[in-house]
């Protein structure tokens, strides 16, 4: 049995670089790769879902380490293709939000409609909100209870057969911000 941990070892270093090259935060005062450790856990815990092979896993994985790269630090999309390969850096920039004023113009419907398009954003999307929600439910602040009210939202944008194959992963989400 492959122990899915141990994969996605170039993203994470690629990630953590870039994070720290930027001296990019989480939640303004942890070192972000905290939040990328979070995400990618995420990923890995719940990897046997999506039932493919090891070199995708490994793949995935690095999509999960990298998902903010390009929306948060200088990583542009054929840095990511370069270091990452293909099929991750489409990942990435799949889940990388549009340019906006606030967070509604930021994840409009192009967005989710790019997210929905490309195999396994909508994974590594869903291990994201639940990497935020733990920490938000964790250690409190008003993400949380932004994630509870965008929920349905959240899942009517992400609808689709993408979404309904990671049922196991959205059941998960829901129990998160039941509370």
């Amino acid at each position: 049995m492959t122990n899915y941990h141990l994969l996605g070892q170039k993203g994470k270093l690629f990630s953590i670089e870039q994070h720290r090259a930027v001296n990019h935060l989480y939640d303004g005062y942890l070192p972000y790769e905290f939040h990328l450790a979070l995400v990618n856990r995420t990923a890995a815990d719940f990897m046997p879902v999506l039932n493919v092979d090891d070199a995708l896993a490994d793949t995935i994985l690095d999509a999960s380490w990298g998902h903010d790269l390009m929306e948060d630090t200088r990583a542009t999309y054929n840095d990511v293709k370069k270091v990452l390969g293909v099929t991750a850096a489409d990942i990435i920039y799949a889940v990388t939000n549009e340019k906006g004023k606030t967070r509604k113009e930021r994840a409009n419907d192009k967005y989710y409609q790019g997210i929905k398009d490309t195999p396994y954003a909508v994974y590594v999307k869903l291990c994201d909100r639940i990497g935020n929600v733990t920490y938000g439910r964790t250690f409190g602040g008003g993400m949380y209870t932004m994630y509870q009210r965008e929920q349905d939202h959240f899942e009517k944008s992400l609808a689709g057969e993408q979404l309904d194959a990671l049922r196991p992963v959205l059941v998960h989400l829901r129990s998160l911000l039941r509370g």
